[in-house]
This record gives structure tokens, sequence and C-alpha cells, in this order.
């Protein structure tokens, strides 16, 4: 079943491929009996599908935040196919996170088959835009989760068999730099290179990185043709930030490097951000401790760490609403060409969850 998923790529820009996966997914959940809502996508991004049981009544239950998106670009399974090696499953997003989504899945359906009730209504909200920050959907899952009394993020487990009770902010910023164009053969001095400017900015933002604020540059465009001097160029940056203060202190700092300098100027604006999922919380713990005594008794130990990689549980831990994240399969390699998951971890987090839905009350 994860093998479907996995096989219809399905990059955050691909809308098409992202809403065939919705369409995969759709199909499993009409055919276990389920309620499926489809919505169509907006400012450019795939549907997202709202789909709930037929327990529980009608009042707060559960929400499984799962995202069909991933970071992977059309064709990458021709450089990671789907494939069993050694205890080990390889497939682009098949870690992060369409196998915890389908074992999530799988352990509702069993319920539904064996004509058992879960105390509380459950809904599996699946969204096509996390791995760009959720511009297009984090209306939607507030909207969700300040209807229901729990939410459960299938995310890959971290390091192990961690959960998340808490996860740090993640800000994102567009740089952009404006310079002078002219012929690099015959005019190079008329012209002031964006690149220029651009490549001497980047190890000054990076530099910026502490424990507990970090500055990336992950992406980088700039240039047409080499014997032009580029006058413009454009990357962008993603900071992690612990604590709210950190957060407010990396956005002043980032923003307040915009400048204008040799007829060249640097932009800096901010983009899309998750805010600070504090660990510790007393409701998140409270879920957490029946989230361990269920894990002890399907076999395995549930440490739980706060955690520096934003997802959806970001906004649900921001709202108070109890909240555990992380739940999904043990695995390594994410976002890269190794990612995989360990085969042994998907009877085990799908009993693990079924005891969540049953338990939850």
């Amino acid at each position: 079943g994860i093998r479907r998923w996995v096989e219809i790529e399905s990059q955050t820009a691909d809308r098409d491929g992202v809403n065939r996966v919705m369409t995969a997914a759709a199909a499993e959940w009409t055919a276990a009996g389920a309620h499926v809502e489809r919505v169509p996508g907006r400012d450019g991004f795939g549907d997202h599908l709202v789909v709930s049981s037929a327990w529980g009544g009608d009042g707060p239950g559960i929400l499984v935040l799962c995202h069909l998106d991933t970071v992977h670009p059309v064709d990458t399974l021709q450089k990671n196919p789907w494939r069993r090696e050694a205890g080990r499953i390889y497939g682009p997003g098949i870690q992060d996170m369409k196998g915890g989504n389908f074992v999530a899945l799988e352990a509702m359906r069993q319920i539904m088959r064996a004509g058992a009730e879960t105390p509380l209504p459950v809904t599996f909200l699946f969204t096509p835009d996390e791995e760009i920050g959720t511009p297009a959907t984090r209306d939607l899952i507030e909207q969700e989760a300040l209807m229901n009394k729990y939410v459960i993020v299938p995310e890959p487990s971290f390091n192990g068999n961690f959960c998340a009770i808490g996860r740090f902010a993640i800000a994102r910023f567009n740089l952009e730099t404006r310079g002078v164009p002219s012929h690099a053969g015959a005019y190079l001095k008329e012209g002031r290179s964006a690149i220029a400017m651009m490549a001497r900015k980047i190890p000054e933002i990076e530099a910026m990185t502490t424990e507990d604020c970090t500055f990336s540059v992950g992406v980088i465009h700039a240039g047409q043709w080499v014997n032009c001097v580029s006058s413009s160029c454009f990357a962008e940056v993603l900071s992690m930030a612990k604590t709210d203060e950190d957060l407010e202190a990396g956005i002043t700092a980032m923003l307040g490097l915009s400048q204008s300098a040799n007829d060249v100027e640097f932009i800096v604006t901010r983009g899309v951000t998750r805010p600070v999922w504090k660990p510790g919380q007393p409701q998140d713990m409270a879920l957490y401790d029946i989230a361990k005594g269920i894990a002890g008794r399907v076999g395995f130990d549930l440490p739980h760490a706060a955690l520096g990689g934003g997802s959806d549980g970001n906004f649900t831990g921001a709202l108070g609403i109890p909240t555990i994240d992380s739940t999904g399969l043990r695995g390594s390699g994410l976002h890269t060409l190794e990612e995989h998951i360990q085969e042994d971890s998907l009877i085990e987090r799908a009993r693990f969850h079924a005891g969540m839905f049953l338990e939850l009350a």
C-alpha cells in the first residue's frame, strides 16, 4: 500500500503529482468506508482531503495531520527507486511522511474492519504544502485543530524512537540583490554585479548562527549568460529559533541587513514563519504520558524531545491543543537520495496508532 503512494511523485510545486497521490489516498479511505471531503487547492497548490471515521460521535476528537507533498523533484524515483534491502525500504518521501501517513490510515482501517469503535471521532487532514511552510493550509489546520481535543502528527520518528513534544520556530526569508548590467567582456567596469553582492552577504548571514538561532542559505538563483554582469540575484534563508525571543531577535537581525552599496541594492523580506511550540507544556505532557504507556504495551520505548525541524505540529502546539508529533516510522536519510524506513517499524507503529485511536478519550 505504501509503495503505491511513494511511486506517485508529489513534490510540492508539482500540483498534478500532489493531486494524483491525494486521489490515491481518497480511494483508500472511500474503500474503507470513511467519509471523504476533497477541497480544491488554492494559490497554485494541490487539493487537500478531510477524512472522518464513522465512530466516536460528533464532538471534539482526534485530528491526525498528514502532508502528502515531498521535497523530491520529479524523476527522483530514477535515483532512489522503491526497493527492499536488508530490513530497509527505500523511496522518495517514504519516511517524510507517506509511510507514517499510511500506517496511521491502516490502523484506523483495521479498527473499522473489526467493528471496534473509538471513544472519540478521528479526523485525518491531508495537506499539499507542508514542505514549504504550509502557506496555503495553515488556516485550515488551525480551524480543524480548534474543533478537536488531541492532535497526532505521524512525521518521522526522530533519532530512533523519539517523538516531538515541542518544536522550535522556523522562519523563512527571501533575499534579492539588484545590480547594474553590462557586457562582462567589453564593459566589465560599467557593471555592478548582483551575484557578487549576494556572495558577500551569504557568509555574513550564516555567521549569525548561534546554538539558539541558526541561519542557512539553501537556494540561490542568478544569471543567464556568463558574458553578462548579473543585474539580479535571489536566495532563500531558513532560520531556526528555540524561543519566541530568539525568533524576534533573528527576524530583526535579518531585516536589518537590507542596504544599498556601490549602486547595488540588497533587499530582505520575511517569508512563512512557523511559531514556537514550547516544550513541556502540561497538556502535551499529559498526552505524551498516555502515548508512552501505549508504546510500552506495543513493545517499544518512546522518549521525547523538542525538535528543530518544523512541522504542522508547530501550529497546533502553539495554539495550546494537546499535540504529539513524530509518531511515524523509524528510518533515516529524509530529504536525501538515501531516504528509507526500517521495515520492522511498520507493524509496530500501526499498532501504536491503533492504540492511540482506541484509548484516547
